[in-house]
């Protein structure tokens, strides 16, 4: 059977991204832990995430989860979502700037502070639905190209190392939603609360072997 480990450690969308995933998997054995022999165990393993970074940050830190996901990347599906997708990155400026888990170059930024947001006075933070353009990856199987996703986030990711990128958005700036790199998909909005693309999403990471 099929076992998708979701990663606990007290901060995140733990409840509604374990049901999606028994929706999508109804043969699947999904569970919500941060048991490092049960996630090692796993098939696949989802990083969620909501909240303040560098509390999501001390909380991984506390519970050894930062450990489990170096342990995971590079040796099964993985996918990160929202907080899950910024804590994989170098740096944020939020909280005055704190420290990620910095697996993928690139920093968290704040939309407020980008001149554009301020001139087109857009709310912060980015709620509600919005587009995404995909770049070729298997995981978007079944999707069409600027399906509405949904996003809830002031802060974005932008990384220099442009191959990774996999999916950008438009709120007053361009920014990345969609990063992958060997066995890793990430992504900034909530595909559990994305109706039909986000399910699709999900499914096609149940099925995905984890390569390009």
């Amino acid at each position: 059977m099929n076992t998708i480990a979701v990663i606990d450690y007290g901060m995140g969308n733990l409840h509604s991204a374990a049901k999606a995933l028994e929706h999508v998997a109804p043969n699947a054995r999904v569970v919500v832990t941060n048991d490092p022999q049960v996630i090692a165990d796993s098939d696949r393993v989802v990083l969620p995430g909501v909240g303040a970074i560098r509390d999501c940050i001390a909380e991984m830190k506390a519970c050894g989860v930062d450990n489990i996901v170096a342990d995971t990347l590079g040796q099964k599906p993985m996918m990160g979502i929202c907080v899950g997708m910024q804590a994989l990155m170098e740096f944020s400026t939020e909280n005055g700037g704190a420290d990620c888990l910095g697996h993928l170059p690139g920093k968290v930024t704040f939309f407020a502070d980008e001149e554009p947001v301020q001139a087109q006075h857009l709310k912060v933070p980015h709620m509600g639905w919005n587009q995404v353009a995909q770049l070729d990856h298997p995981m978007w199987a079944g999707i069409e190209n600027h399906s509405r996703f949904y996003f809830v986030h002031s802060y974005f990711v932008r990384t220099p190392q442009r191959e990774l990128v996999v999916g950008t958005c438009n709120y007053g700036v361009e920014f990345d939603v969609a990063l992958s790199q060997e066995n890793l998909f990430a992504v900034q909005f909530h595909p559990e609360k994305s109706h039909t693309a986000g399910l699709q999403l999900l499914k096609n990471f149940v099925e995905w072997d984890g390569k390009l």
